[in-house]
């Protein structure tokens, strides 16, 4: 007879098949590309197989299984995928599949079947779509070359931790602020300031960091360029070792190479996408959406502090401004599971527990300034 603890790992094994299963099929619905579209629903199937061996089991077992109701956590990835684009959960899935990909090895009754290899398989289905989509396969030989850097991220993660930092750091703000004076005007002021402050910064950096990257990628386009005329032939040769490593047959991937070696401005964009991992098509314009969307997620966290001393004044705006950070921390300790996968409840306490903490000892050395400036 299944002990509580088997029974609890087949209905785990049995929920996160359920819910991979649900968010890939979410990923092939939001994806343009039929072809990426095809393989998001290969892994769907594979996927709802591994979740009909557990339910299997567990009815084995004697176990009343349900129905399948995908978890909190892929019900908003699926939305995400759907509404933005299966591109922007793909690092937050593909990082999930890496992690667990030898979760079925160890387990004795998955041992003998299809499945461990069909979990490590998806991993390197996820890492190569990621590398597709970021260039990081091909700017490998860039690298290797000693020239040519390559740039990526999860945009979920940072829109995430941006709101964070907003709130943390204006909540800290205000409460030191709010250690010395309860006067609700100082208290907006301070946090009005802190906002603009801080959304203006991070802003900055932004803009910066993404402008730099966007002039280094222009200067390796034009080092391309420059090889391209110089030595066409060796960079047809660098291309069509490119497509015969992504598994191209030899004659295949020099037909290919030359053909487009035909034409120097598609030859160029293509070695942009292939060595480089740079897509030309998003140069223009992505330092200022990089700044706006960083001063927008800073000020979104930012805010919370400073809204209840709009309504509020004196001890009551200071406990209630509490009370609404600790909510916004709890939803973003939430938001942070989606890429841990750790429990909600442990994620959200973690969180809560931090930012009141940071709060805690600026409201204590701001009494403590207070006190000395005779405030």
């Amino acid at each position: 007879m299944a002990t509580r603890e088997t029974l609890q790992r087949y209905r785990g094994n049995w929920q996160e098949e359920v819910d991979s299963a649900f968010q890939y099929r979410a990923m092939a619905e939001g994806e343009k590309d039929a072809s990426l579209a095809r393989i998001y629903v290969s892994l769907a199937e594979t996927e709802e197989k591994h979740a009909a061996f557990w339910e299997e089991r567990l009815r084995r077992a004697g176990e009343e299984v349900g129905p399948a109701r995908p978890s909190w956590r892929a019900r908003t990835l699926a939305f995400m995928a759907g509404r933005f684009g299966a591109a922007l959960v793909l690092p937050t899935v593909a990082n999930r599949e890496y992690v667990d990909r030898n979760g079925y090895r160890a387990q004795s009754e998955s041992a003998g079947t299809s499945m461990p290899a069909q979990e490590h398989t998806h991993a390197r289905v996820l890492q190569s779509l990621m590398r597709r989509s970021t260039g990081v396969g091909g700017s490998l030989l860039g690298r290797i070359e000693g020239r040519h850097r390559a740039i990526g991220g999860n945009a979920l993660r940072a829109a995430v931790l941006g709101a964070n930092d907003g709130l943390c750091s204006n909540l800290s703000l205000v409460m030191g602020v709010a250690g010395a004076s309860v006067s609700a005007h100082a208290l907006r002021v301070a946090g009005l300031a802190g906002l603009l402050a801080g959304a203006f910064s991070m802003a900055l950096g932004e803009w910066v960091s993404v402008q730099s990257s966007r002039e280094l990628a222009e200067r390796e386009l034009r080092i391309e360029a420059d090889e391209l005329q110089a030595a066409p032939e060796d960079e047809r040769e660098e291309l069509q070792l490119i497509y015969e490593a992504k598994g191209l047959p030899s004659e295949e991937a020099k037909r290919l190479s030359t053909e487009l070696m035909r034409d120097p401005a598609t030859a160029l964009d293509v070695l942009g996408r292939e060595e480089l991992g740079i897509n030309p098509d998003e140069l223009a314009g992505a330092p200022w959406v990089a700044a706006f969307t960083s001063f927008f997620l800073f000020a979104s966290g930012a805010v919370l502090p400073v809204i209840p001393f709009f309504f509020l004044t004196g001890r009551a705006g200071v406990w209630v401004s509490l009370a609404v950070s600790g909510a916004g921390l709890v939803g973003i300790g939430t938001a942070i599971t989606l890429f841990t996968g750790r429990p909600v409840w442990r994620s959200a306490l973690r969180q809560l527990l931090l930012g009141f903490a940071a709060a805690g000892i600026t409201f204590g050395l701001g009494r403590l300034v207070g006190a000395a400036l005779g405030g």
